[in-house]
């Protein structure tokens, strides 16, 4: 799925954003981000661990509401860094928590490749468990961050809902995934 970039806060160097997500059994999903373009700005290489603010350079983020209960939704952000967050929201913005996860999002950065068309791209990798989140179909907003090595950051995401960049409107979460099937 290709990501678009905001408007109001275009890209100087980065020609697209791409987002491959699946489901690798009823509680697992795989998302692989891929970047195309020179001037990508990349954090740090760090020991994979919970983090706040990764959102402040670049980041690939996703944003999950569950049927049926009302406006909770959980973000998850991954880092270039291998950190990762995840969070609850019992509505818009509104009274975020760290979420309690059985088991820790993995995370695994690709060198910066050039492929045969000779335009540098960059790939990240995140297999997110979702035994904690309420069982049922999904809406969803995939989303990035990307800072350039100028300092322009663009805002990535499959739709835009407002004038500004807002990955919290619940507007952007325009991925349906049914409910899991029991194997």
């Amino acid at each position: 799925m290709k990501l678009i970039p905001h408007p109001a806060h275009p890209p100087k160097t980065i020609e697209a954003v791409e987002v491959e997500i699946g489901m690798t059994d009823g509680d697992e999903i795989l998302l692989r981000y891929l970047v195309r373009g020179s001037g990508l700005l990349l954090p740090e290489a760090q020991s994979p661990a919970r983090a706040d603010e990764l959102w402040m350079t670049t980041c690939f983020e996703m944003f999950v509401m569950p049927e049926g209960e009302g406006d909770a939704y959980f973000e998850f952000n991954f880092s270039p860094s291998t950190r990762w967050a995840a969070y609850a929201f019992n509505g818009y913005r509104a009274q975020m928590r760290d979420l309690a996860l059985v088991v820790e999002p993995h995370v695994e950065r690709e060198p910066e490749l050039e492929p045969e068309d000779g335009e540098p791209h960059y790939a990240l990798e995140a297999d997110v468990d979702f035994s904690g989140i309420p069982p049922g179909a999904l809406r969803v907003g995939l989303t990035a961050v990307i800072e350039e090595a100028d300092g322009t950051k663009s805002y990535w995401a499959l739709h835009h809902p407002r004038d500004e960049p807002d990955f919290h409107h619940a507007g952007g979460r325009v991925l349906e995934l049914p409910a899991a099937t029991a194997a």
